[in-house]
């Protein structure tokens, strides 16, 4: 199994050096995984059908018993409706003051770094501080909770990651029935049960204040104010009037929190360190922002000057090319499939 670590990382980039179309890994005597590296190889699983290439359950199973049956883990029918019913919390109109929170966030991480720097602090891990300031931007925009959280963290989330990582490089941890009994499997008990309750409280609390002031006098009361994603998802019906259930939109607010707390802090994280290597690109960046805000009394920047930064644009998606937060999907073949240059996956084999 390759490691979650610089040297596991190595060791990947080496593999698709050697083996740039495909190779075949078994999981212990009875599962083969069919690794796909190259676009054309991958393209067939892709346009396949969810019928013909559902998530796998091994690879995604272990979110399971945290994320619930959120987009994430969703297949078909449930995963379609669910896509539905979560459209509207993606509407420009939603997500524009949203900006202002990230910018609250990120002043919060500057504040702290200049601290550091006046202390004479040498260095500091960016992907810790980026992790804190996308959880605590998640926290505000997903429940509106205002926390502490850059400041004195309690990082439940990475810690669920972190110990589902582990189970998957553990082949004997991949049993239930071995799994939690061991310290880990205890360990991630428990801190589902507390991400599940604070995710509970905030959901059935809003329920019934929505409940006893009805829907129309909500809605007036939110004019001008920030929906949060539990707002959004409360209001939601769909043609025939039915509603997102508590036990949905729990599992939605977690997958958010799941794929939206570590992945941007990665992506961020790595648009630094590339801006770092090429100075001149960074200063380029530099530049555009300072022009779009120079006439501001606050330099902020806000929705309508995100599509004026083209350059610094373009870095980000690069940086992002260069280095994906997802840099793999699991699918499971109920049908064999065939690539481009003639092999077969056959039914039943991961990838």
């Amino acid at each position: 199994m390759v490691q979650s670590t610089e040297e596991g990382m190595q060791s990947f980039e080496e593999l698709v050096r050697h083996y740039s179309h495909s190779c075949l890994w078994w999981l212990g005597p009875w599962c083969p995984i069919m690794r796909l590296f190259h676009p054309e190889a991958i393209k067939p699983v892709l346009q396949a059908s969810v019928a013909v290439a559902p998530k796998d359950p091994l690879f995604y199973g272990f979110l399971k018993p945290w994320l619930g049956e959120g987009l994430l883990l969703s297949n078909g029918q449930r995963w379609g409706w669910h896509w539905r019913m979560l459209t509207l919390a993606f509407h420009f109109d939603i997500l524009k003051p949203y900006v202002k929170i990230f910018n609250q966030s990120t002043d919060i991480m500057h504040a702290k770094w200049r601290r550091l720097v006046l202390s004479g602090s040498p260095s500091l891990d960016i992907c810790e501080q980026m992790g804190l300031m996308t959880l605590d931007s998640l926290q505000k925009c997903i429940f509106s909770h205002h926390s502490d959280g850059q400041e004195k963290p309690s990082n439940y989330i990475l810690e669920l990651l972190n110990l589902v990582v582990r189970r998957h490089q553990q082949l004997l941890h991949h049993l239930d029935c071995i799994y939690y009994l061991m310290a880990d499997g205890q360990r991630f008990q428990q801190v589902c049960s507390i991400v599940h309750c604070f995710t509970a409280d905030v959901v059935q609390q809003r329920r019934l204040t929505l409940g006893h002031v009805g829907r129309e006098a909500w809605l007036q009361a939110k004019q001008g104010k920030t929906m949060d994603f539990i707002d959004v998802l409360l209001l939601a019906k769909d043609q025939d009037g039915q509603e997102l259930s508590d036990e949905d939109i729990m599992a939605e607010a977690d997958t958010f929190m799941f794929g939206g707390h570590d992945t941007t802090a990665s992506g961020l994280s790595w648009v630094l360190y590339n801006l770092v290597c090429l100075p001149e690109y960074q200063q380029q960046c530099r530049e555009e922002i300072q022009e779009l805000v120079k006439d501001k009394a606050l330099e902020e920047l806000e929705w309508e000057d995100l599509s004026q930064m083209p350059f610094t644009t373009m870095c980000i998606k690069e940086s992002l090319r260069l280095h994906p937060p997802i840099i793999a999907v699991s699918r499971r073949c109920t049908e064999d499939i065939q690539l481009s240059n003639g092999c077969v996956i056959p039914k039943g084999a991961c990838r």
